[in-house]
């Protein structure tokens, strides 16, 4: 018994799916068009129309902006108030960088080498659990904590600290009235809500580092300090700059927890919420936000021939 092969004409889908089977690059192509449109014309799309926007200026008189090219809006970032704002976001961002990092390392070496079965689960459901609740929930949640009748300052009382408290707050520029209102309470905040993003990027660095290296560095007579700096450091460094890429970026663009928790010393993303929607001023705002985006272009270029990639 013979089989009987339809040979009639499949008609137009037929025949373009027989010519896509035949040019699998065709066929790439085309999976990958709309998402590439995408990309080009939303994302890249955006940041060219901002670096324009860059270029103009505003007209002191009637406030509207003078399309017409320029570097007056550039020469702005360079005021002692402007560059006030960039130093202190920078600082900020660094700050709150490697306090991540020495706080995560030591919760992602556990996941990594000790942490097994449910002991695993539990600490990635640990880890993604902040990420999973509201962000502003979050910010006013910490805003109570830090408050001067909050749970924090409670504790410091009954435990026959609150000299101590009261004498960090007295501390010039980072201090304030309290942690609700400080640089300090900021610092602490940025860091509760960023800190998943670093942990996760070194424990899968430290997961590809292979055990049988450590037990060879104790075999040789290395200490724990010295298999630390010679070998588990270095083998983690492309996970610590990943997770330092997201710290850092996510502080340096942040407006809201400086706006709820902190002073009213400005940092770049409250300065271009002000000058966009406040005062109006596009073109500056957009040169602020070229700085970031700058910054973060030669972050990148770093960290990418350090290979901090391969731990993504």
């Amino acid at each position: 018994m013979s089989a009987v092969v339809d040979t009639r004409d499949t008609g137009v889908l037929g025949r373009i799916a027989d010519r896509l089977w035949r040019a699998p690059k065709l066929l790439l192509a085309s999976l990958l068009s709309l998402p590439l449109g995408w990309l080009v014309i939303v994302y890249i799309g955006s940041l060219v129309a901002l670096l324009l926007q860059s270029f103009y200026s505003i007209d002191e008189m009637s406030g509207l902006v003078v399309e017409e090219f320029t570097l007056k809006t550039y020469g702005e970032l360079l005021t002692p108030s402007n560059l006030d704002i960039m130093f202190r976001t920078i600082l900020m961002a660094a700050a709150v960088t490697v306090a991540c990092a020495i706080i995560a390392f030591p919760i992602a070496y556990y996941a990594a080498r000790y942490a097994r079965g449910k002991w695993k689960a539990l600490f990635y459901l640990g880890v993604m659990m902040p990420l999973w609740s509201s962000y502003l929930v979050k910010v006013y949640a910490w805003k109570l904590i830090l408050a001067k009748e909050g749970i924090l300052t409670w504790i410091f009382d009954k435990l026959y600290l609150t000299s101590l408290l009261e004498a960090v707050l007295a501390l010039p520029v980072i201090g304030g009235n309290s942690l609700s209102v400080s640089y300090i309470g900021t610092f602490l905040v940025f860091v509760y809500v960023w800190l998943p993003f670093m942990i996760l990027p070194i424990q899968a660095a430290l997961e590809r580092v292979p055990g049988s290296l450590v037990e060879a560095s104790a075999d040789l007579g290395a200490n724990p300090g010295q298999t630390f700096r010679t070998v588990l450091f270095p083998l983690a460094m492309p996970g610590i700059i990943a997770g330092s890429i997201f710290t850092f970026s996510l502080t340096m663009g942040d407006y809201i927890i400086p706006q709820i928790i902190g002073s009213s010393r400005l940092f770049i993303g409250q300065a271009v919420y002000a000058h966009q929607g406040t005062a109006g001023n596009i073109p500056l705002a957009a040169a602020l936000t070229v700085i970031p985006v700058v910054i973060m272009g030669i972050y990148l270029t770093i960290a990418k021939r350090m290979g901090a990639f391969d731990a993504l």
